[in-house]
């Protein structure tokens, strides 16, 4: 879960510095709709719902609202909904196609989901587009994007996954699983 939450922090990031975000509170708090006499895992479910709905209503308004857009996304993501977030990623990638954190998090959710095909894919879709203006703030992402391509790729192409892991250690160099992976990898 604490990778949510980075990538939420640096999707917030990049959207202001895409200037298509206003001020933004902290989207890992989640709203509290619910009546007070509620349990407490039925007013997590009707919060998160009620956000989920709320935001729907809000895209249906204006479908290129991207703020909104990323905030239903990760929203889906809170709910472990993946598909959706998926989706709600994509459609912000059409209206922002140079924007890497869209990318980053439709591989998050496409390997929450289980997806490594689309996952790998979209994580090679991130790294392609992070400008390099923009590398020293997502070197953390850079990294794990790395890491994970050179994970899936060890046994089946091990001299690429020897180029990803080394690129995964450039950005991150005290990852201990990218170590340990290097090691494997070269021994």
């Amino acid at each position: 879960m604490k990778m949510t939450k980075i990538n939420i922090k640096n999707l917030f990031l990049g959207l202001l510095f895409a200037g298509t975000a206003g001020l933004v509170n902290a989207q890992t708090t989640k709203t509290d709709t619910a009546n007070t006499t509620t349990t407490p895992a039925t007013t997590a479910q009707t919060g998160s719902n009620a956000t989920i709905d709320g935001l729907k209503k809000q895209i249906e308004a204006n479908p290129k609202d991207t703020d909104a857009l990323a905030k239903l996304a990760a929203a889906y993501q809170d709910a472990s909904d993946w598909t959706n977030a998926v989706d709600t990623w994509k459609k912000i990638s059409v209206l922002l196609p140079d924007w890497a954190p869209s990318y980053y998090s439709q591989a998050y959710a496409y390997q929450s989901a289980k997806d490594d095909t689309n996952a790998r894919s979209a994580y090679e879709k991130y790294i392609a587009t992070v400008k390099p203006a923009e590398v020293e703030q997502n070197k953390k992402n850079l990294a794990y994007a790395y890491f994970y391509l050179a994970f899936t790729e060890q046994k089946t192409d091990p001299n690429k996954a020897k180029e990803h892991i080394a690129k995964s250690i450039e950005y991150d160099p005290t990852n201990q699983d990218a170590l340990k992976l290097s090691k494997a990898l070269n021994s």
